[in-house]
Formats: structure tokens, C-alpha cells, sequence
């Protein structure tokens, strides 16, 4: 009997051991988040000896042409940090990041990077760049990559793919950026391209259908089975919905920047933007020593979607809508300093 309730001990100690460790973690995550947030960056012991790597030049430049970039990125990192401290009880509803939560950044050992990728913010095309940068040579030319192998997620290493201690050192030593794009224009962009080109089909049979069925009155039995003819309206009802997101996380095509790659939590060093997407990126390459050999590709203006346009798609849509998707987007409008569009109504 005594010798069944030692073991039984034992095994008490070794589960509260198991669990401390698994505890300890999550913990040096946060607590790597929560340092960040006061000291972004240490230049002693975060660099290889006798070498400057990206962090130090964007932080301390010592090059020109990087001083006045530096002032206009440290006033992107001080409105998000500010954002995050006036509004935390909404923006840190969650107090731990697990590595699940990290499948949205790259990571390029070569030049010690991390890419937090944001669907319709020009994500393809840094794909492409990161592949060429992490390619070892494989890649040369971002744009001879097709863009269906950019999305391939072998094709790219992702940080949940790393252990925890791994994770910290990469999170803590690493040059961590991410661009973002004006909520709506980024929105309707989704929009018309998962709900409005025909070979969308995977979309429209996921999304679609669920939300003629749910929103449609008299829907035809075309329409129930294709979902290929969605309209905004609906598609706006479908995410102000309050069981949309009970069911599940909106997809990341739609879901808003701050759920996508945790700024609140993670300190990024560098926030760019798409309204200056080859100024900022092909900035972050030179940070990278890649600038001489590599350029950000261009894209084509005129296919984009415009403030005119988001405008044109939001007058089909009640004030109330467009108040509730106002308050849904309203933490990516306040974080990266976008201004309220001068064509919403709220209520």
C-alpha cells in the first residue's frame, strides 16, 4: 500500500513537471513580446561580431538615403504601439500567442528576415521575393515564379514550424515586417476577386453557396449550388453576421491585419504600406544588402482596387452595414493611420 502511494507521488511530481515546462514556454513567448514592446532593439548580442546586419541599419542607419526612412517607420511602429496600449482590452482579448497562431510569417534565414503575410496586400509577389531570397540561388527572377507555386507552402518556411526556443531567437534577432492596405479597399479587392471571376469555384462552393442560402431570398437552385453570383450586400451581411465568426476565424482573404499577424503581441521593426508598396519594399531589400540585385516587382495599376471604387461598392450597402464593418476593420483603421473613408455613413 505505501509502495502504491509513493508511485502515485511520484507520478504527481513528474506531471506537475511536465506541465511546468510546457507553461515555461508559452511563457518565454510572452515574455519575448512584452520585452519587445519596451526595447525593440538591442544592438549588443543580436548580430554576428564585426558585421551590421538589418535590424542595426534600420534602427541606426549609417547610410543617408536610410534617415529619413528611419523617422517615417519609427512613427509607423509608435501609432501601432500607441493604438495597442489605448485600446488592449479589445486588441489583447488573447494574453498568449501559441505557435499556431505564427503560420502567417515567413522566415528567411539567409538574411535573417520574417515576413508576416497579408492576403490582398501584394503578398504574391513578396512570396516571390522571399522565395528568391531563401532560394540559395534557386530563383533569380521573383517574376518567372508562377504565382500558384508562391503559394505552395513547402515552397516557403513558416515560423509555427520552429520550436519554441527557435521561435524566441528568431522573434527576438530577426527583421520582422508586414504591409497593410486600407481596410475597405483591401476588403472589396477580396471581394471581387473570390466572388466575382469564374474560376473562383473553390470560393464559391465554400463562401458562396453558404451565404446565398443564408442571405437570399428566393434563391435559385442555381445559385444554391453554385454560389457564383454573391452579391456585396450579402457579402457584407455574411461577415457582419454574429455567427460567422462564432463557427470559425474569418478567412484570412477578409480577416483584419491585427488577427492575421498580432501586432499587439509581436513588435514588428518595419510596417509598410501598400499606397507605398515599391518605395517600402525595395527599402527593406537594401536593409537587406539585396537592393543592387533585386528589385520589388511592379504591378498592374490599373486592375487594382481603388478608394472610387470601394466607394461605388459600399453605396450598395445600409448605413448600419457599413457602421458594423466600420467597427469590424475599426483596430487596422486606427493602428496603421488610415483615415475614416469620406463615403461611409455611420451611424
Amino acid at each position: 500500500m505505501k509502495q502504491t502511494i509513493l508511485d502515485l507521488m511520484r507520478m504527481s511530481r513528474i506531471c506537475r513537471m511536465v506541465l511546468a515546462t510546457c507553461l515555461g514556454s508559452f511563457i518565454l513567448v510572452i515574455f519575448y513580446f512584452q520585452i519587445m514592446r519596451r526595447n525593440p532593439f538591442a544592438a549588443e548580442g543580436c548580430c554576428r561580431k564585426g558585421s551590421r546586419n538589418a535590424l542595426q541599419e534600420l534602427y541606426n542607419p549609417t547610410q543617408a538615403e536610410f534617415s529619413a526612412a528611419a523617422v517615417l517607420h519609427q512613427a509607423r511602429r509608435d501609432q501601432v504601439a500607441e493604438t495597442c496600449h489605448a485600446h488592449s482590452a479589445s486588441s489583447r482579448k488573447r494574453r498568449v500567442l501559441t505557435p499556431s497562431d505564427l503560420k502567417h510569417l515567413v522566415v528567411d534565414e539567409d538574411h535573417e528576415l520574417i515576413y508576416c503575410y497579408v492576403p490582398k496586400v501584394a503578398c504574391t509577389n513578396w512570396k516571390r521575393v522571399m522565395m528568391v531570397l531563401s532560394g540559395r540561388g534557386k530563383y533569380s527572377n521573383p517574376m518567372e515564379i508562377p504565382s500558384n507555386e508562391a503559394h505552395v507552402p513547402s515552397n516557403l518556411k513558416t515560423l509555427n514550424q520552429y520550436s519554441i526556443p527557435d521561435i524566441n531567437h528568431r522573434l527576438k534577432n530577426y527583421l520582422k515586417f508586414l504591409f497593410v492596405r486600407e481596410p475597405f479597399e483591401r476588403l472589396v479587392s477580396a471581394y471581387r476577386n473570390k466572388f466575382t471571376l469564374r474560376y473562383n469555384t473553390s470560393f464559391h462552393k465554400r463562401y458562396g453557396t453558404k451565404i446565398v442560402r443564408r442571405y437570399r431570398k428566393n434563391a435559385t437552385t442555381e445559385a444554391l449550388q453554385s454560389g457564383a453570383d454573391v452579391k456585396f450586400q450579402e457579402f457584407a451581411e455574411y461577415l457582419v453576421d454574429p455567427g460567422t465568426q462564432r463557427e470559425a476565424p474569418l478567412n484570412e482573404h477578409w480577416q483584419t491585419v491585427y488577427s492575421l499577424c498580432h501586432p499587439c503581441h509581436i513588435h514588428y521593426d518595419l510596417v509598410g504600406k501598400y499606397e507605398t508598396l515599391e518605395d517600402d519594399a525595395n527599402y527593406v531589400l537594401k536593409l537587406v544588402g539585396e537592393g543592387d540585385s533585386l528589385r520589388f516587382p511592379s504591378f498592374a495599376k490599373s486592375t487594382r482596387t481603388t478608394d472610387q471604387m470601394a466607394a461605388m461598392f459600399f453605396s450598395n450597402i445600409s448605413s448600419q452595414q457599413q457602421s458594423q464593418l466600420y467597427q469590424l476593420y475599426k483596430l487596422d483603421y486606427l493602428m496603421f493611420n488610415y483615415s475614416i473613408p469620406s463615403y461611409l455613413k455611420l451611424q
